[in-house]
């Protein structure tokens, strides 16, 4: 099964394609869609929803799931980031993609182990479990995403009919054990 992770945002939306396939994690692709900063906003987020869409086409994953919105301190940015996500949404909801939304902590969770790591430890993992550099640190969370929603606890309906919701945590749990083999190895 393919899942594609959406890591939104109207300066740069990340996106990530895997593959699961039992116990196994594959990269098929990623990249960041970086809008031009000058432009207005509703032509930005054309130009998200137009890339996400391409990116839709080409990669026809099975499931898509996408990092759920916070509120900080700033509600300015948060409305931004609300826009982004919403283009890239729309993109979804037109090839009519099951959607799995979930929080930046539970993804760390998921792919660390720590709901507190920072953005080096989270593509330092990625990297690792997909034997790849991402191309950029929004790609790299996207790939996160897609990892997280193998794993999600919450979410079984995220897995093909076959899997469960357990055999996909022991599936990622195969997958870091190995990584993690190999490298006390070397």
């Amino acid at each position: 099964m393919n899942i594609l992770g959406i890591d939104p945002g109207l300066r740069s939306t990340g996106w990530g394609v895997i593959r699961l396939d039992g116990h196994r994690l594959t990269w098929i692709a990623d990249g960041m869609i970086n809008p031009n900063p000058k432009a207005s906003d509703e032509a930005r987020l054309l130009e998200i929803e137009t890339a996400m869409t391409a990116v839709l086409q080409d990669h026809q994953p099975h499931r898509a799931c996408i990092e759920e919105i916070f509120v900080a301190k700033n509600p300015a940015s948060a409305l931004k980031l609300g826009m982004a996500r919403g283009a890239a949404l729309v993109a979804v909801a037109r090839f009519g993609l099951p959607l799995l939304t979930i929080s930046a902590r539970r993804v760390k969770q998921n792919v660390t182990g720590s709901g507190r790591a920072d953005k080096d430890q989270v593509t330092a993992m990625v990297s690792r479990l997909l034997n790849i550099t991402p191309s950029g640190v929004d790609a790299a969370d996207a790939l996160a995403i897609a990892i997280a929603a193998t794993n999600d606890q919450n979410e079984p309906d995220m897995m093909t009919p076959s899997k469960t919701a357990k055999g996909a945590r022991s599936a990622l749990h195969a997958a870091i054990q190995k990584v993690l083999e190999k490298e006390s190895q070397s």
